[in-house]
């Protein structure tokens, strides 16, 4: 690995699992030191907890903190952990959740729970690491989804938060742009995760929706977490207000 992000600190939200952990891992693998922010330590469906993988595989360092991405009190925290590890500098907004319901059958408690952690999260969690980053600079990266760009009629919650920060994204980057700090989105697709809809789909199906790709295969967290270091590192110094789909080529190619 690189040096490109060495003597810099990172607080991944919901980094125990999935993208967040593959975000996580490659921060720290580029150099960074790594704040783990999750509601749980271990990742989902078990495994080594990714601050024990940092250790291990990395010459970043790791640190978990208990956090509820819909509580600004826990993202305080999360950022204050970094804080005191040297100083924010790359503050990612990943923590999310997927309903998958009948647009009919959502209930306000049902939307006000998703958007709490997806939208409340990256809005808060942004403000709070801006008023951490606005002396010295920094990146804010924010972890929507293809679902930004596209429509899909079960799961009309999530898409509705993952636009709104996309384009909450394109806002913030002007807003904080003068005090120094880039904001950027990550749009990723299909990705292999225990919470995608992979983990429904049998070998058929699988080698059918491959085909749609044309890069004929689901995307990694760790191709999530590469992009994540370009954006957090020098090489995207003039890179802001972006949104960088991760889908294999899929959104703006598919036509089925």
């Amino acid at each position: 690995m690189t040096e490109l992000l060495t003597d810099r600190t990172a607080v991944v939200t919901g980094g125990s699992s999935g993208i967040g952990r593959g975000i996580a891992l490659s921060l720290a693998g580029h150099g960074a030191d790594v704040v783990v922010a999750d509601i749980d330590p271990e990742p989902r469906g078990g495994g080594i907890k990714t601050v024990d993988l940092i250790a291990e595989d990395t010459n970043g360092s790791g640190a978990f903190v208990e956090c509820d991405v819909s509580k600004t009190s826990d993202l305080e925290q999360a950022v204050e952990a970094a804080e005191e590890a040297g100083g924010l500098d790359i503050m990612v907004n990943n923590a999310g959740i997927l309903h998958r319901q009948p647009f009919l059958d959502i209930t306000e408690s049902d939307y006000d729970d998703l958007l709490d952690v997806n939208l409340r999260g990256t809005f808060f969690g942004s403000q709070i690491a801006a008023r951490k980053m606005r002396f010295s600079g920094g990146t804010i990266i924010n972890v929507a989804s293809d679902a930004a760009l596209k429509g899909y009629g079960n799961r009309t919650t999530y898409c509705a938060s993952k636009g709104a920060i996309r384009t909450l994204t394109f806002a913030m980057a002007e807003a904080l742009g003068p005090q120094g700090i880039r904001v950027n989105a990550i749009l990723p697709g299909l990705t292999e995760t225990q919470m995608s809809s992979l983990q429904r789909l049998n070998d058929d199906e699988m080698e059918d929706l491959f085909k749609k790709i044309p890069l004929r295969r689901a995307g990694q967290p760790s191709d999530v977490g590469d992009v994540a270091v370009f954006l957090a590192s020098d090489l995207a110094r003039y890179v802001s207000g972006a949104s960088l789909l991760v889908d294999g080529g899929l959104t703006n190619t598919d036509t089925l």
